[in-house]
């Protein structure tokens, strides 16, 4: 239990104003370099859940010692902070150590105090390994997911695999009215648009504009405290030049010039599901390479074998509330309207500590 004891200690020491800032920091730094090296690789939308991925980080960082716990410290340099999560954000941790090692029943008990749990899976099995995976990974994130799969080709040498899993249904607040939803252009890029249900709503919105990157943001208040951030870039400016200027500071810097205006928003409805193997990302761009090496993680018992692979998937669900809402009050002209409609950056974050949640990007609405 000790490792219990020193994180809570770790809670109370850095509870205070500059301790949240302090972790909200660190922890948003970790999560725009990993979106940064994500987005490098892939040319459609993408979607981390970084509140979950923290979860999994600081697990690691407490089984582990020496070259590995420092790599682990000085790239993802996190503690967990104990506030509860959004009700409409479900998420787990789970390692899933191979059958051939004995997991303690005193270490389960230590994994359970932050969420976490350790199965054993036959690897040897195949199918039924990969059964037993998913079936975890559904049983965490619910019907928000689709009921895709977490994991598929597993190779049967894993020895462990660590799973982070997570699904949000945003929940906006004032939420948009259904009945003014239609089908409008999403211009996905120079040569493709495709039709998407387009949400309409009129009110007070609080907006930035940062000349630096030639993008707007769009702050859209939520359940639970949270808040989502949405980040136009101007048309003409490349979605993946916005993203690689996109740092922790920046993304304070854009809150802090958030100002209310009077508009009509239009944003796409969406849902959007991805699953990553992280273990090349980790070791190539984050420099955490000795976690995935022999002999560095306790399971309870003896020094156990490192991390084969970090597979992590998210889902997000962005779409109209059953409000009776009206499109807003009647006026003697139509405010400016904002249209979401080419691809963009969103962010959700907590506002009381300014921890993010969720980091992703929209190429194609109409893609999951």
């Amino acid at each position: 239990m000790a490792v219990v004891a020193s994180l809570l200690l770790a809670g109370l020491l850095l509870g205070g104003v500059s301790g949240q800032d302090e972790l909200s920091n660190r922890n948003t730094d970790f999560a725009v370099r990993l979106f940064r090296s994500v987005v490098a690789r892939s040319d459609d939308n993408v979607l981390l859940s970084v509140v979950t991925l923290s979860a999994a980080m600081t697990t690691l960082v407490n089984n582990t010692e020496g070259t590995a716990r420092d790599q682990l410290t000085q790239s993802a340099d996190m503690l967990q902070t104990l506030s509860p999560a959004p009700s409409g954000l479900k998420q787990g941790v789970a390692y899933f150590p191979s059958s051939d090692i004995t997991v303690t029943s005193s270490y389960q008990e230590v994994l359970q105090a932050f969420g976490c749990s350790a199965q054993t899976v036959d690897y040897s099995a195949g199918q039924d390994a990969e059964d037993s995976i998913n079936s975890w990974a559904q049983g965490v994130t619910g019907e928000v997911s689709g009921g895709k799969e977490l994991v598929t080709g597993l190779q049967s040498d894993t020895k462990l695999l660590l799973a982070a899993a997570a699904a949000y249904t945003v929940q906006l607040s004032p939420s948009f009215n259904a009945s003014l939803t239609t089908d409008e252009r999403f211009y996905v890029d120079r040569y493709h648009v495709a039709m998407v249900p387009m949400m309409l709503r009129s009110g007070k919105f609080a907006l930035a504009y940062d000349r630096s990157v030639s993008a707007g943001v769009l702050k859209l208040t939520a359940a639970d405290g949270a808040a989502m951030l949405v980040v136009l870039p101007d048309e003409g400016v490349a979605l993946g030049d916005l993203e690689q200027e996109v740092t922790g500071e920046k993304i304070k810097a854009w809150i802090r010039s958030l100002k209310k205006t009077k508009l009509e928003v239009q944003l796409p409805r969406f849902v959007m599901e991805r699953s990553y193997w992280l273990r090349d990302v980790m070791q190539n761009q984050l420099e955490i390479k000795q976690v995935f090496q022999d002999d560095v993680i306790s399971m309870g018992g003896a020094r156990g074998p490192g991390l084969t692979q970090l597979v992590h998937r998210a889902a997000v669900s962005v779409g109209e509330g059953s409000d009776d809402i009206t499109g807003g009050g009647a006026s003697s002209s139509l405010p400016p309207r904002l249209s979401i409609n080419r691809p963009f950056l969103f962010l959700l974050y907590q506002e009381a500590t300014g921890r993010l949640m969720l980091i992703g990007r929209v190429i194609d609405p109409t893609r999951k």
